[in-house]
């Protein structure tokens, strides 16, 4: 055999194959890596979105927790300025309602008294009367000269 035959049949051969392989086989292999390179791009840029949307997330919730720290420090000011306001409110009522007690018992101590002086005139006007009848060595009528005691009794 020629070695010029052997070497253009092994060229055409080659040749066919290099045609063979990128008619049926470098095609199929080149659409498989052009998708999984769009799948690797694909998985790296969600890992990228996730990242960023994790580390918004861990800022939002800073933020909330913030929010919620001070809503607390709010509703917690608040109670207390309530709780003032309350004990302020329960402090007045009780001077108020101490100061009526006080003005009750004033107004009942005044009626005593006064009862108590009408009682004293009355003995007095009866004393008065029983000295009068005895020095006159008469028995004067208390309804005869009632306006006379009425009078005895003011000035008394």
């Amino acid at each position: 055999m020629n070695i010029n035959a052997t070497l253009l049949a092994q060229t055409i051969m080659f040749a066919l194959f290099v045609w063979f392989c990128m008619k049926f086989v470098w095609t199929p292999i080149m659409n498989a890596l052009d998708e999984r390179r769009k799948q690797i791009a694909d998985g790296l840029a969600d890992a990228e979105r996730a990242k960023h949307d994790l580390e918004l997330a861990a800022k939002r919730s800073a933020e909330i927790l913030r929010e919620a720290k001070e809503k607390v420090g709010e509703i917690v000011a608040n109670g207390e300025k309530r709780a003032s306001e309350i004990i302020e409110a329960a402090k007045e009522q009780a001077k108020v309602e101490g100061e009526r007690i006080i003005a009750g018992a004033k107004a009942e101590i005044d009626q005593e008294v006064f009862r108590a002086k009408e009682q004293l005139r009355t003995q007095v006007s009866s004393i008065a009367l029983a000295g009068a009848s005895k020095i006159l060595a008469r028995e004067i009528d208390a309804k005869a000269h009632n306006e006379l005691l009425d009078k005895l009794v003011t000035e008394i």
